[in-house]
């Protein structure tokens, strides 16, 4: 196996890769066949903490929810050791039929539905996917406090809360003697930095949260794959994000990550991981793959050196 870097993940008390694996693609651009061989690549590389969420994939066509948890459920039940994994899943977006939000009653039947898919007595890390302001901070928490007593949970996150929301959050359960959100997942990449910079870094920061921040490669645009309007062509998603990306600063930065890319003899996504990877208030930002070949590009991303100039390079040309 190769020596994969690892962190504490926050004050959980759980050691995680410096990456981590986004399960979004399992039941959505990889099948079952592809997805078990992903999970079992993932496990030999030591790229062995997965993200899920029971809403991944309801966006694709005849999908209702709960085919990623599905397919890693499966996964395990065909010899994937459940200690070989580090399992993280999340609840709250909508899955229809009122299956959404943080009230009590749907936490607890989101985790019984969740560890039935996944064919597992627990998970190590439960994710409030965005926050409900129609519940209470204290009763969503309150519930998540008895999923950990009772052991089903280790630890619990957020995703998607404004640094205020998250700081009263985090003050609830300290006046409350309620489990705290550990970890925090905010959208987090070389263009997309202000709002996490801004406010949320400093609360995960004060807090001592560990952060996996998704979107880590802008939905592809930092690969380099999507360099003007006719690349819109290139994926499923290709038109949003040209839209969104290929600009005056986001070429900018494209230039800045093909030069460091060059110096290095690396992909350009690979430094853009690597950027991240390398800042303090990261622990392990969150990529999808597809296939074999990507996963060994994700491996280099990890053992990636960027220099104090590369990192001040990169930072330059996406200030925002």
């Amino acid at each position: 196996m190769s020596q994969i870097k690892t962190r504490q993940l926050g004050k959980t008390g759980i050691t995680v890769p410096v990456l981590t694996f986004g399960g979004n693609v399992f039941g959505w651009t990889a099948d079952e066949k592809t997805s078990f061989s992903l999970l079992d690549a993932l496990v030999e590389k030591g790229l062995n903490f997965i993200d899920t969420a029971d809403v991944y994939s309801r966006w694709v066509d005849g999908n209702e929810g709960g085919e990623s948890e599905t397919i890693i459920g499966n996964w395990l039940k065909k010899g994937g050791k459940r200690d070989s994994i580090i399992l993280a899943t999340k609840v709250g977006m909508d899955l229809g039929n009122g299956k959404t939000g943080l009230s009590p009653k749907w936490i607890r039947q989101a985790i019984e539905d969740s560890l039935r898919r996944l064919q597992t007595d627990y998970v190590d890390l439960y994710q409030a996917h965005r926050d409900d302001a129609d519940t209470p901070l204290a009763a969503s928490l309150a519930e998540f406090d008895k999923l950990v007593k009772e052991g089903k949970v280790r630890a619990i996150g957020a995703s998607n809360y404004s640094a205020d929301r998250l700081s009263e959050a985090l003050n609830v359960s300290k006046e409350q003697g309620l489990a705290e959100y550990q970890t925090l997942q905010p959208e987090y990449n070389l263009y997309d930095r202000k709002e996490y910079e801004s406010s949320l870094e400093k609360v995960a920061q004060q807090h001592g949260l560990g952060v996996i921040n998704y979107y880590s490669l802008a939905s592809g645009f930092l690969s380099g794959k999507y360099r003007s309007k006719e690349d819109a062509h290139k994926s499923k998603r290709g038109q949003g994000v040209v839209d969104k990306y290929v600009n005056e600063r986001g070429l900018k930065i494209l230039a800045a990550l093909d030069q460091v890319s060059k110096a290095h003899n690396a992909a350009p996504s690979e430094v853009a991981l690597a950027w991240q990877i390398a800042r303090p208030s990261i622990t392990a930002p969150i990529v999808s793959a597809t296939s074999i070949e990507q996963i060994n590009s994700l491996v280099k991303a990890t053992q990636l050196q960027l220099t104090s100039a590369d990192i001040e390079a990169l930072a330059k040309a996406s200030e925002y």
